[in-house]
């Protein structure tokens, strides 16, 4: 397994790829000036399935220590889940704690991490929302448009939307609506255990990112892809 983190600013192997991400907007802005990057991007969210052979899925997660954002992004080979490569990067958490614009404080440290992989994903598992968002524009969506790889958001709490209740099996689950729209789907991946919340992200529908979620989850609530990003985010 390679492993890049910042402190230790090595990797064992050799690069695959050397990948660097274009810089859609400058981070350090208004809450304001947010909203409209939000409003604006949401229009080229592609809400069907544009993508390859799904040979690696990432999962990738933030977590934030005296003031830095630490972020972590896990690579499993798909469908074996094995885990083949993990990358961190910290940084100076710039922007302020403001429900529905959480990308702007964890992305620029996630995209840091995902530059440093060596094994370019085919699908990012988001640790948040994707368009089950108020402007339809998640964390998932955020990243998806950024690296151009596809993504899902898969959320352990609901952020807007309404649902009936989902059936206790596992596997089952209901849509999330939000003024008359689909924008995601309750689901439950273990049975007689909290549903998660899972959304587009960018280029693929709601029926795969569903299936997906469920390919990724094994004994647990929440998709391996999650568990080990977390379980990296928060390491020392």
């Amino acid at each position: 397994m390679r492993k890049r983190d910042d402190s230790k600013n090595s990797l064992a192997g050799s690069r695959i790829r050397n990948m660097k991400f274009q810089q859609r907007h400058a981070w350090d802005l208004s809450p304001k000036e947010a909203v409209l990057v939000q409003k604006t991007l949401a229009g080229e969210i592609v809400r069907c399935n544009e993508y390859g052979k799904i040979n690696h899925v990432a999962g990738v997660d933030a977590g934030f220590k005296d003031g830095f954002a630490i972020a972590a992004v896990a690579v499993l080979e798909f469908p074996s889940l094995e885990l083949v490569e993990v990358a961190r990067s910290r940084l100076p958490a710039s922007f302020p704690y403001i429900p529905g614009l959480l990308s702007f404080r964890e992305a620029p440290s996630v995209l840091g991490a995902l530059e440093k992989l060596a094994i370019l994903p085919d699908l990012l598992l988001c640790d948040g929302q994707g368009i089950a968002h108020p402007r339809r524009f998640g964390i998932a969506c955020h990243l998806g448009i950024t690296t151009g790889i596809p993504s899902i958001g898969v959320a352990k709490t609901r952020l807007i939307g309404s649902h009936d209740d989902v059936g206790n099996e596992k596997g089952s689950w209901v849509p999330l609506t939000d003024r008359e729209e689909t924008i995601g789907a309750v689901l439950r991946t273990r049975r007689s255990v909290k549903p998660v919340y899972v959304s587009i992200g960018h280029k693929i529908d709601l029926a795969t990112a569903i299936y997906f979620v469920m390919a990724c989850t094994t004994k647990y609530r929440l998709p391996e892809t999650t568990r080990w990003a977390h379980r990296l985010a928060s390491e020392p």
